[in-house]
């Protein structure tokens, strides 16, 4: 599917409402809800088998999804906010939990995410200023991967200096 060019346009969706998706282990979607597609401008055939990464913001920093994907591998659930690309380049921020999903036998066989609003305070006056930070990291190294690590450090570094977790530091914004 074509990449979508992001245009400064944000698109909302109500407090009651719930984004909710699932994914393989390789994070491609296996189910998603109507809201998901409604919002980001899909219909839910278009969605299934896609990546998950087909809604990722380039506002987002690779670090913030490196540490989602850290703790999803210790088998534990993440909490993060998270800047999503639709498909009119609009842009939608959400909450998301997101928890691995498992068979009878505790394995993983895939992930599940719900997505909420979010406090925009915490937005504006947090997340915003931190993953600008974040990605100017990433992106002042000619290497990739070496942005992605120094990025990856200056996050861990904050979360340490102001809690005890991630989630900790997450929740007490």
């Amino acid at each position: 599917m074509k990449r979508t060019q992001p245009v400064d346009s944000e698109l909302t969706f109500d407090t009651s409402e719930i984004i909710v998706s699932k994914t393989d282990l390789k994070g491609r979607i296996t189910y998603a809800n109507r809201t998901f597609a409604r919002i980001a401008g899909y219909c839910e055939a278009e969605l299934i088998g896609q990546p998950h990464s087909i809604i990722r913001h380039p506002d987002m920093p690779r670090a913030v999804f490196k540490l989602l994907w850290d703790v999803l591998e210790k088998r534990d659930e993440v909490f993060a906010y998270v800047k999503n690309l639709a498909r009119s380049g609009g842009y939608y921020w959400v909450f998301a939990h997101v928890t691995p999903s498992f068979d009878n036998a505790h394995n993983v066989v895939g992930y599940h995410s719900n997505r909420r609003v979010p406090r925009r305070d915490v937005i504006s006056n947090v997340i915003e200023p931190l993953y600008a930070e974040l990605l100017a990291i990433e992106n002042s190294e000619k290497n990739a991967k070496s942005g992605l690590q120094k990025s990856y450090a200056h996050l861990n570094d904050i979360v340490r200096s102001k809690a005890r977790s991630y989630d900790e530091l997450i929740f007490s914004l």
